[in-house]
């Protein structure tokens, strides 16, 4: 008898979600002023993609004869958010003139904001 199927969590939404807000985000500061556009752009992405890749590796097994590798995946996906996140953080500082510090952290914190409010969402609607 095979098992019951576990539907994989839509987490994809939630970067589809980010990203739809910085797009915006930075398209209307760009009127405004075109540093602070790309520094909020680019503190959104250092949140945004190891956030993709954390979720790639941590939701990519199922069910709980998988439960080893889930574990495995998650830890993995875990240290490679974290090292994604040091490295983009130095490249924006080390690579991107003129910058605007407060905005690029201001990307990094609202992409944050995002995806917690995302897995809440998440959550609640899935019990």
């Amino acid at each position: 008898m095979p098992g019951a199927k576990i539907a994989r969590p839509p987490v994809h939404r939630i970067t589809l979600t980010q990203l739809a807000v910085l797009t915006l985000l930075c398209l209307a500061l760009l009127v405004y002023n075109e540093v602070v556009a790309w520094s909020l752009a680019a503190g959104g992405l250092v949140a945004v993609i190891p956030q993709a890749y954390f979720a790639h590796l941590a939701f990519r097994w199922r069910g709980a004869k998988s439960a080893r590798d889930m574990a495995r995946a998650s830890y993995a996906g875990e240290i490679g958010k974290f090292m994604l996140s040091v490295a983009g953080f130095a490249v924006v500082f080390a690579a991107i003139r003129p910058i605007d510090g407060l905005a690029v952290f201001a990307g990094y914190l609202a992409m944050l904001t995002i995806q917690i409010i995302g897995s809440w969402l998440l959550l609640t609607r899935s019990q």
